[in-house]
């Protein structure tokens, strides 16, 4: 495979993201992502299709060391019509702000990680619609995680390496129980969320997601996310994209657009 050093690199900073962040995507540490971008380790064949992916070129352009993205899209069209005096640029890039992401998380597990069917799986959807609901709602992040489509629905990237470290922080501890004669994985917290880094509107946002959705099991929640947009228009193993939020059919939708549709 030809060198990547400086074509990889200029890549990843062309669309804004952090070394951690890209690593995360391929499943490895940032270090050993590092390692890649120096040219002292090959990208392997799924590497380099995931990495395709998230860039949005062809497997065969990163072999080839050929951008053919142009400028970055950060403003997408929506389903509102907006004056141009009262446009705003809106983010569309995951921000990943993994330090509220572990006091939403913490927040999340203080409410119902208690209950029987609050596993893994169910984390995974309540914190996407945490996430894409946010999004469709007020045009804003809040978290930003990255999630990537799977078999069971929308999957947070960095989840199984935020909550590790947390759990070497003995923030959280990680139980396995059966449920339902399935061996489920939960989540219970060790400390309380610091909700000085949220605002009220966010809490309110997430407490209304857990009065919706948080009775819901594992089964039931993965089928309302194959019913969403942005599930639907990914495909496996790709980045779920915010903007798709704007064409939610009302199965999912949030938000009432009135006669701005």
């Amino acid at each position: 495979m030809p060198k990547q050093t400086s074509f990889l690199t200029t890549l990843r900073k062309k669309h804004f993201y952090i070394q951690e962040q890209v690593a995360d995507v391929l499943g490895i540490t940032r270090q050993t992502y590092a390692v890649i971008e120096s040219d002292k380790q090959e990208l392997s064949l799924s590497q380099a299709q995931k990495l395709a992916q998230l860039y949005g070129i062809s497997i065969e352009d990163i072999i080839n060391h050929k951008d053919t993205t142009t400028q970055i899209n950060i403003v997408s069209k929506s389903k509102l019509k907006i004056s141009k005096a009262d446009q705003q640029i809106r983010i569309d890039i995951p921000q990943n702000n993994i330090d509220l992401f572990k006091e939403v998380l913490l927040y999340i597990l203080n409410k119902v990680g208690a209950k029987k069917n609050i596993g893994v799986t169910a984390l995974y959807k309540l914190l996407y619609f945490i996430d894409f609901d946010y999004y469709e709602k007020y045009e804003k992040q809040l978290m930003g995680l990255q999630y990537m489509k799977n078999h069971y629905g929308p999957t947070p990237v960095a989840f199984t390496k935020v909550v590790t470290g947390m759990e070497l922080k003995e923030e959280i501890v990680k139980i396995k129980n059966k449920y339902f004669n399935k061996e489920q994985v939960k989540f219970l917290p060790l400390r309380e969320p610091d909700t000085s880094i949220l605002s009220d509107k966010q809490i309110a946002h997430i407490d209304n997601i857990l009065r919706r959705l948080s009775g819901l099991n594992a089964h039931k929640l993965s089928d309302l996310s194959h019913q969403d947009t942005p599930w639907l228009a990914a495909q496996p193993g790709e980045l779920l994209d915010y903007e798709a939020v704007f064409y939610r059919t009302p199965k999912t939708s949030v938000r009432d657009y009135g006669d701005q549709i």
